[in-house]
């Protein structure tokens, strides 16, 4: 009896090792996904022109800090790593894009009109948890007029919809598909 449970105890063992060496391995390789930008390629430079004009007249800095903050909301290690390379080229200080995560607690290192942008970014992006309370959107329109305030909620669109087009077709963080090869 003895023995029986110690093969069965083993074997389910072995099984356990099996499956997460499986796992692993799935989670080190992805599928193969669609190139999104080459099979809805109408879609994909409609996206691009939206981005563009919601860039339009909008500070570098903010415009960065804004898609830093979607895409550690969304989890999108591919953005995060494009926008924290974009914005240390701009020259953005090291030490704000490692506080951006925790710019609440971290409230010197971004202006007033900085931290309403962010507080703006994490209300559109995480909306199903609660919608856009109405302290946050009156604090984004103290430091942003009418068309202004409209760009950033465009900015805050695009950036979501990168981070879900990045994350739904397995983008790998570190490539940049802007660059030419």
């Amino acid at each position: 009896m003895t023995n029986n449970t110690n093969t069965t105890q083993t074997t389910t063992a072995a099984q356990t090792t099996t499956a997460a060496q499986t796992t692993t391995a799935a989670q080190t390789t992805p599928a193969p996904r669609l190139n999104f930008a080459k099979a809805a390629p109408k879609a994909f430079k409609a996206l691009i022109g939206f981005d563009a004009a919601a860039r339009d007249g909008l500070d570098p800095a903010l415009v960065e800090l804004i898609q830093i903050r979607a895409s550690l909301l969304n989890g999108c290690a591919y953005c995060l790593h494009m926008h924290t390379s974009d914005a240390r080229k701009a020259g953005e200080d090291e030490a704000r894009l490692h506080m951006v995560g925790v710019w609440r607690e971290a409230r010197n290192f971004f202006t007033e009109k900085e931290q309403a942008a962010l507080a703006l970014t994490e209300s559109v992006t995480l909306v199903a948890q609660g919608g856009i309370p109405d302290d946050v959107y009156v604090e984004a329109t103290r430091h942003f007029d009418e068309a202004e305030l409209a760009r950033v909620l465009a900015l805050i669109f695009t950036i979501n919809t990168w981070n879900r087009i990045a994350l739904s077709t397995a983008k790998v963080a570190g490539e940049d598909e802007r660059v030419a090869h």
